[in-house]
């Protein structure tokens, strides 16, 4: 079997559409509210063409080019009209996300043959878990009345994370992947008490639970491969470091902190993670750019149907 199996080689079914790799574009736009509802108005007719055929198409049709920034920038509010649509998105992309973080954790287990016995028994557990996580959400998915496939997926978070090098494979995957769903996760379980949805929240907490675990290997993996050798021990430094500022826009990440603490992350750690602004507009930006850009677009569709 192939090692180091590259994203767009992994195996999906008839039912999954994959688009290409994160939108870079927006992380270039600068922090003005105008222009970036003006970016979001020239690219409209090419993110029409993109989601045509899938649920997002809807999405697109009733919020305008800056759905995704509506729907995944804020939190869901209990009773919005969007709430339902904004939990299965958001739902169908943590399913996506464990599914490629259990094909990173049994890559890492087929791609390091020399590694010890001790760090395969670890992967090997990881692959357990998140083949449960992966069951969970979708269960959960199913039960906030959405399918696998209904939205397209993204390979994004195994690209960014996947190394051919061990230590930053678990620097990557295990350091910033899973310690990115933690901060999610967290988040998840807070909503699901806040709306009392005990269901999601208990579910949630479980997965979180494993996640820490996760978090755990990489924090002892890369503390062992790197003993005795400072040039190894920055470069892990250095791309968990790039991963995660990959993984940070729009402005600073909300930090699982006691989670990320007890996973292995020091306070110094997690300052520096907490200061991470990304790049491109900030959050409160992308927003009312995206409420512009949807104004603009529902009048354009009034015209053309000739309504008021």
């Amino acid at each position: 079997m192939k090692r180091f199996l590259p994203p767009n080689e992994l195996a999906r079914d008839s039912r999954f559409k994959r688009t290409g790799s994160r939108n870079q574009l927006m992380p270039s736009l600068p922090d003005d509210v105008e222009k970036v509802a003006a970016v979001l108005d020239a690219i409209a007719p090419k993110i029409r063409e993109r989601v045509a055929g899938t649920a997002l198409e809807q999405l697109f049709d009733e919020l305008g080019p800056g759905f995704q920034i509506l729907m995944n920038t804020v939190q869901p509010k209990a009773g919005s009209p969007e709430a339902a649509s904004q939990m299965r998105l958001r739902l169908h992309g943590i399913y996506l996300g464990e599914l490629q973080a259990l094909e990173a954790a049994g890559r890492t287990l087929w791609d390091f043959p020399e590694a010890p016995w001790e760090f395969k028994l670890n992967m090997a557990r990881q692959c357990w878990d998140e083949t449960r996580h992966v069951q969970i959400y979708e269960k959960l998915l199913d039960r906030a009345g959405g399918s696998v496939g209904e939205y397209p997926e993204n390979t994004f978070l195994y690209e960014a994370s996947c190394h051919d090098d061990p230590v930053l494979r678990v620097t990557g995957v295990n350091r910033c992947l899973e310690g990115l769903a933690c901060d999610v996760f967290r988040q998840l379980v807070d909503f699901g008490k806040q709306t009392g949805d005990e269901v999601l929240a208990q579910a949630v907490d479980f997965v979180l639970a494993d996640e820490l675990t996760h978090v755990r290997f990489g924090s002892d993996w890369v503390r062992e491969w790197t003993r005795g050798d400072p040039a190894r021990a920055k470069r892990a430094h250095d791309f968990q470091r790039e991963v995660d500022q990959r993984f940070t826009f729009g402005g600073a990440r909300n930090i699982a902190r006691e989670e990320r603490l007890e996973a292995g992350f020091t306070e110094e750690e997690l300052d520096v993670l907490g200061s991470m602004q990304g790049g491109g507009p900030k959050r409160e930006t992308l927003v009312r750019a995206a409420e512009i850009a949807r104004e603009r677009h529902l009048a354009r569709r009034r015209a053309e149907s000739g309504t008021a």
